[in-house]
């Protein structure tokens, strides 16, 4: 787990003259690498890397360089990520290629892996990753980011004296430092922001910066100097569309569950002898299988779990029961109001752009704590995606009823829902039961609607909205059950733009490494083959992976009801956060884009207890403070240097 940085320019001159600034950039993100910090150039490439070293710490640096023995320079590796499967592709490589190695890195296994096999390699991997490779005799890069984006990928083209220059990074403020140099701006992409109020985050390939994009989930790339940057997608998550399965052939799925998590975890334990891996622990079925498999290999792993002292928003005392059923140490951190409210400018900062979920901010404290401990995690992020976990995946079953009638009844029913009082229990029932799947399901969060967009945004973009996000989705998945589809749509959207995002960026805030064993190539290809049977009841979710685990996690967690990490924003914009709030709107300089009249009121409606506003109000409220410190410039937080000494 690292950061990294390149710059592709168009003549050797160019990237000779940008070293410095590659240098310079690099420093942005030096927490996600804080035991090294290096930059190396050849001929039109410049490479920058700061390296959280885990896997041959002594002899694996980067930027790496490696060839085949005719060869030996020819390839550069600037790789953030863990392969889980080096070890067996490296012996493959050697029996089958011949291949030559000088290290006991997973970083050579990728450079022999795409030498002998091809742009192909990247299908090999089995890992979270986002590399890029300078091959010095094709003068190109190629690069990858891993099936699901656990590991994050910016890039940006511009223009250096006349001529193409692109550059890419794990952070998208590096790109923003070489704004100068690639000849980029900082407007802000409109479109963008109105995904961002309908979705609570910037969904890929988009970011806030007009000028900069993300390599989506699953997808490479070649670069040559002064060229395009040309994308395929490598891998389509694809779910069956078998509906049911037999008794015999449930029995064995579940098996085929447990065994390929108990090997998935033991491949994500892997580190140098005195590298020390925990585990996030909450009071759901994922994260205490996960530290249970775990303990199977470290018998004195540490579990964190972060809560709130408030009643109905902690899951402390479940995780605490957990931890002492499973035995292992358990480490809690609680978070008030008040530290919520003086770190999120920093926390902002971290993020690059908004993500408007309020449960990145105890897990920015958890990972902190954690990071006194241990030096990577476990976690239990994905298993709801895979194994169909979310209770509104059980929506088509209690819209079953408007699936069986006229189409004009239900649009009928759809008007009456436009008549009904805003909080009004049953509105929102009728609303989305009169709408088709494709409509209704935006992925697991909605914060704004159409409607409710027009009365807060300045210049509302007509035409633009969910459908731009999730048509794509909905397309290759046509035909499937609405289930899958689901799944599908989170994949794409949910999954890689909120989950993964926040998981990746509050714990590398910290210099911690976050592994996700759910998220494993084998582990997604067992659950894309589980019938919706065995996905969604009408008593529970995640049947199948229940029943797998049923033998493994203590009987209190097994069945127990989703909490999803509930934060007390409700309550604390009511209350604590009040005049915080308010105090950000008013300061707030993005009149351009929001009428800041109607998102006082907003809040003054929340706090009265009229309606609950809690979300959307955060939504904005997140926008406002990213404004301020990626645009305005008004905001600037105190970036703390990292804990641990850089090796340079």
């Amino acid at each position: 787990m690292c950061g990294l940085l390149g710059l592709i320019c168009a003549s050797e001159d160019d990237a000779t003259a940008a070293r410095p600034a590659v240098k310079t950039a690099l420093h942005c993100q030096r927490h996600r690498g804080p035991d090294e910090s290096d930059t190396w150039a050849d001929a039109e490439v410049v490479f920058g890397f700061n390296r959280l070293a885990f896997i041959d710490v002594e002899h694996s640096h980067q930027p790496l360089t490696w060839g085949p023995p005719e060869s030996p320079q020819r390839y550069t590796l600037n790789f953030n990520g863990e392969i889980y499967n080096f070890r067996e592709l490296r012996e493959r490589l050697t029996s089958e290629h011949g291949a030559v190695f000088n290290t006991e890195g997973d970083g050579e296994a990728i450079l022999a892996a795409y030498h002998y096999l091809g742009e192909a390699a990247v299908s090999e991997l089995r890992g979270m990753f986002a590399f890029l490779i300078w091959d010095a005799e094709r003068k190109v890069v190629f690069g990858a980011r891993d099936p699901f984006g656990i590991k994050p990928l910016f890039y940006a083209a511009g223009t250096r004296n006349g001529a193409s220059v692109t550059a890419f990074s794990s952070e998208k403020k590096s790109l923003l430092e070489l704004a100068a140099t690639l000849g980029t701006g900082d407007t802000l992409d409109r479109t963008a922001l109105q995904h961002y109020l309908t979705l609570q985050y910037v969904p890929e390939p988009e970011t806030l910066h007009a000028d900069v994009r993300r390599l989506e989930s699953g997808c490479s790339f070649t670069a040559a100097p002064g060229g395009e940057v040309k994308i395929t997608r490598y891998f389509f998550p694809e779910f069956t569309a078998r509906q049911v399965a037999g008794e015999a052939e449930s029995a064995a799925l579940h098996k085929r569950i447990t065994d390929v998590m108990r090997d998935s975890v033991a491949k994500h334990m892997i580190a140098d002898p005195d590298i020390t891996v925990g585990a996030f622990l909450s009071g759901g079925i994922d994260s205490t299988a996960t530290c249970a498999l775990a303990k199977e290999h470290n018998p004195n792993l540490i579990a964190f779990t972060t809560g709130f002292e408030r009643q109905g928003y902690s899951e402390v005392d479940v995780a605490a029961e957990s931890a002492a059923a499973i035995g292992v140490k358990h480490v809690v951190r609680t978070v008030s109001a008040d530290e919520m409210m003086e770190a999120l400018p920093l926390i902002v900062w971290y993020l690059d752009d908004p993500v408007a979920d309020p449960a990145l901010v105890p897990l920015w404290f958890i990972a902190r704590e954690a990071r006194k401990h241990v030096k990577a995690v476990l976690s239990g992020e994905g298993a709801d995606e895979l194994f169909g976990g979310y209770t509104i995946y059980r929506e088509p079953i209690s819209l079953r009823a408007f699936e069986k009638m006229p189409g004009a009844l239900r649009r009928a029913l759809g008007t009456v829902s436009t008549k009904i009082p805003e909080g009004t229990r049953g509105k929102d029932l009728l609303r989305r039961g009169a709408l088709p799947l494709e409509e209704r399901y935006y992925g697991n969060a909605r914060i704004f609607r159409d409607d409710q967009l027009r009365g807060v945004l300045r210049s509302y973009i007509e035409g633009v909205g969910h459908a731009d996000v999730t048509a794509g989705p909905y397309e290759i998945s046509r035909g499937w059950d609405p289930v899958a589809r689901m799944q599908h749509v989170d994949l794409f959207t949910w999954l890689r733009g909120d989950i993964l995002v926040k998981a990746d960026k509050m714990t590398m805030a910290n210099s911690l490494e976050l592994r996700v064993p759910f998220l494993d190539r084998e582990v997604f290809r067992v659950a894309a083959d589980i019938p919706l049977s065995e996905k969604i009841t009408s008593e529970t979710t995640k049947h199948a992976l229940r029943k797998a685990l049923s033998e493994i996690v203590p009987p209190h967690v097994l069945n127990r009801r989703k909490l999803g990490f509930p934060v007390p924003i409700r309550h604390w914009l009511r209350d604590e956060m009040y005049d915080w709030a308010r105090g950000i709107i008013n300061d707030s300089r993005t009149e351009q884009f929001l009428d800041k009249q109607a998102v006082l009121r907003l809040l003054d409606e929340h706090k009265s207890g009229t309606l609950d506003h809690s979300r959307r109000i955060w939504a904005l409220l997140m926008f406002m403070l990213w404004y301020g410190i990626f645009i305005e410039g008004r905001i600037k937080p105190e970036i703390p240097e990292p804990q641990y000494p850089v090796r340079l």
